[in-house]
C-alpha cells in the first residue's frame, strides 16, 4: 500500500473522512500549497519577497477563554485545573469532533501534514495536522519538523492529531461552550479539535501544550517556554521572557548559534527545540533592527494579516490596520546562524530570566540562588506600560507562571521543581535581567539601552559576572554586581540612579514587592519552604 493510500485509509478508519469524495493532499510541496492558497483562499497573495500573504479572518490572535482540556481519568489528576485549563466532558469533545469531521467532509480538498514535534529522536512525537486550508498546512509545515522521504516511508500512525475546521463555528449552545470558538485537547484520544477560529497560532501553541504534558509525564523531560542558543565552545544559554522583554533580540547573537526562539525541552541528554520553524512578530519590522527575521520572509514563509501595496506587493510592516499581531512563520533554517538539527548534547550553563520592569526598581542584572530562580520562574514577572493595552495609563505588574502560563498543563511548581533539579545537577547559573526602566518609573526614568543589556549578556557568557564582586539589594534580597564591562557601574543599583526623592523610591520598590508577594499566594501550597523565603521581604511597618 502506498503511503498516500495508507493515510487515506487511516483517516477513514479513525475519523470517517470520506476520501472517495474529498481529495486528500498529503504532505504537499510548498509550491503546491502556494498554488492552492492563491486559487481557493480569498485574501491570499505573494509578497514582493516571495512570501505567501494570508488572512486569518476575524480572529487575529489566540482565544484563551475558549481553550478546553477533556476531563478524563487517564490525565485529570495531573492537570492544573483552573483559569488556564478548563474542564470539558469527553462527550462534548466528541460532539465537536464530529462537527469538525462533518465540515471537513464537505470540502473538495483537505490537507494532511505529517511531521514531528521535538528534534531529539528519543523524545519526538509524530504529529498529524488535518486542515481545510492550504495556509494552515503550510504554516504547520514550517512550524513542525519536516520528515525526510525515508522517515515518511516508515512514519506509521501519528502520536497526536489536530483536526482544524476553524472556518466552521462551534455550536455555542453545546454544554461547555461559551462562544462559537472551541480549541479542545483530549489526552485520552491524543487529539485536538479546532472550531470557530482560523488563527494558525492555535495549532502551534496547542502542540506546545501537548508537549507540556507529554514530556514531563511520559519522559521526565522538562518543557520550557524559552529561546536557547549555543556558544562556540558548546555552552548553552536558555532565555525566558514574556512579550517585550527582549527574549528574541537578546538570544539572536551573531557570536552564538540559535537552537530555537520559543519552545524547548531539557532532557537527560541536553536541550532540543520543539519546533522546526519560527513564528515572529512583524509589527514595525525593519531590516535595520532585525535583519535576520526581515530576510527570512521569502518563498516558503507565511505572512499573516499584513497590509501590502496592491501593485508592488511590498509589505508595510508599520501598518496595524488588521491587527498589531502581524506574524510570519518560516523554517528555522532561514535564520543564518540557526543550529540544524536544533539540538545540543550540552546542558545549559546559564538560565536567564528576562523582565521589563517599568517601575524602575529591579536591577539590570542579579545573580539568583536556586530558590530565587524557582521563585522568579514561577512568578514570571514583567510590566505593562501605557499604550500597550487600552486603559493602561500607569505601569502595571503582570505575572505569567513559568513565563508561559497560558500553555501550562501541570501545576507551575512541577516545572519549577524539574528546573531546580536540572540546575543543581548540571551546576547552571541563574540570572534575573531587567531590560526595562532605570532612574525612575516609566515616564520619568529611561529604558535601559539595548547595548547595556547586550553587554550584560556578554558578561554572563564570558564568565565575568560569575566571578565579580556583589552587593545585596534590599527587600528583593538580590545579589547585584558592583561592576560589569560595558555598563556604567551606577546603573547596576537602581537606588543610586533614582530620579526623585528617597521616599518615592521606597514606595515604588515596596509597591512592586507587594505585587510579587500577593501574586505568589496562589502557589504557596505547592512551593517548598526555601522557595517561599526566596521572594521579596517587606520591612515591618
Amino acid at each position: 500500500m502506498s503511503p498516500q493510500r495508507r493515510v487515506e485509509e487511516e483517516l477513514h478508519e479513525t475519523a470517517h473522512i470520506d476520501y472517495s469524495h474529498v481529495s486528500i493532499r498529503w504532505n504537499p510541496s510548498v509550491a503546491q500549497l502556494y498554488e492552492d492558497a492563491l486559487k481557493y483562499e480569498e485574501g491570499s497573495a505573494i509578497s514582493s519577497t516571495g512570501a505567501l500573504v494570508t488572512a486569518s479572518g476575524s480572529k487575529t490572535g489566540r482565544s484563551p477563554k475558549d481553550k478546553r482540556i477533556v476531563d478524563e481519568p487517564g490525565s485529570s489528576k495531573n492537570i492544573w485545573w483552573g483559569p488556564v485549563n478548563t474542564k470539558l466532558p469527553e462527550h462534548v469533545f466528541l460532539i465537536n469532533r464530529e462537527r469538525a469531521v462533518d465540515y471537513l467532509n464537505t470540502r473538495k480538498r483537505i490537507y494532511v501534514f505529517d511531521g514531528y514535534a521535538g528534534w531529539d529522536p528519543k523524545y519526538r512525537i509524530k504529529v498529524r495536522v488535518v486542515s481545510a486550508r492550504a495556509y494552515h498546512c503550510l504554516f504547520m509545515r514550517n512550524m513542525l519538523i519536516r520528515p525526510t522521504d525515508e522517515e515518511l516511508e516508515s512514519y506509521g500512525s501519528p502520536d497526536f492529531t489536530i483536526y482544524n475546521a476553524g472556518a466552521f463555528p462551534a455550536n455555542r449552545y453545546t454544554t461547555g461552550m461559551t462562544s462559537t470558538t472551541s480549541v479542545a485537547i483530549n489526552f485520552h484520544m491524543n487529539e485536538m479539535v479546532i472550531l470557530g477560529t482560523e488563527y494558525a497560532g492555535e495549532m502551534k501553541k496547542g502542540i506546545f501544550s501537548v508537549m507540556h504534558y507529554y514530556m514531563p509525564i511520559k519522559y521526565n523531560v522538562l518543557s520550557l517556554h524559552s529561546s536557547a542558543n549555543e556558544g562556540p565552545d558548546g555552552d548553552v544559554s536558555v532565555f525566558f521572557g514574556l512579550s517585550g522583554t527582549g527574549k528574541t533580540t537578546l538570544s539572536a547573537d551573531p557570536k552564538r548559534s540559535l537552537i530555537g526562539d520559543d519552545e524547548h525541552c531539557w532532557s537527560d541528554h541536553g536541550v532540543f527545540n520543539i519546533e522546526g520553524g519560527c513564528y515572529a512578530k512583524c509589527i514595525n519590522l525593519s531590516p535595520d533592527k532585525e535583519p535576520e527575521i526581515f530576510n527570512a520572509i521569502r518563498f516558503g514563509s507565511v505572512l499573516e494579516n499584513v497590509i501590502y501595496d496592491p501593485q508592488s506587493r511590498i509589505v508595510n510592516y508599520d501598518d496595524d490596520a488588521l491587527t498589531e499581531n502581524t506574524r510570519c512563520a518560516y523554517p528555522i533554517e532561514y535564520i543564518p546562524n540557526a543550529k540544524v538539527p536544533s539540538i545540543s548534547t550540552n546542558h545549559p550553563k546559564n538560565i536567564i530570566l528576562l523582565t521589563c520592569d517599568a517601575y524602575g526598581v529591579l536591577p539590570p542584572v542579579s545573580k539568583l540562588s536556586s530558590a530565587q530562580a524557582m521563585y522568579h520562574f514561577i512568578s514570571g514577572y514583567t510590566a505593562k506600560i501605557a499604550g500597550t493595552e487600552d486603559g493602561v495609563t500607569q505601569p502595571e505588574a503582570t505575572f505569567s507562571a513559568c513565563f508561559g502560563q497560558p500553555f501550562l498543563v501541570l501545576h507551575p511548581a512541577r516545572y519549577a521543581k524539574m528546573l531546580a533539579e536540572r540546575m543543581e545537577q548540571h551546576s547552571a547559573d541563574a540570572w534575573l535581567v531587567n531590560t526595562g526602566w532605570n532612574g525612575g518609573a516609566y515616564g520619568v526614568g529611561e529604558r535601559i539601552k539595548l547595548k547595556y543589556s547586550r553587554a550584560i549578556i556578554d558578561a554572563i557568557h564570558s564568565g565575568e559576572l560569575a566571578k565579580t564582586e556583589y552587593e545585596l539589594y534590599d527587600v528583593f534580597n538580590l545579589q547585584i554586581p558592583k561592576s560589569c564591562t560595558g555598563v556604567p557601574s551606577e546603573l547596576l543599583n537602581p537606588s543610586k540612579t533614582w530620579n526623585g526623592s528617597e521616599e518615592s523610591y521606597v514606595q515604588t520598590r515596596n509597591k512592586l514587592a507587594q505585587s510579587f508577594v500577593e501574586n505568589f499566594i496562589q502557589y504557596e501550597d505547592q512551593a517548598t519552604p526555601d522557595i517561599l523565603l526566596a521572594g521579596p521581604i517587606l520591612p515591618s511597618a
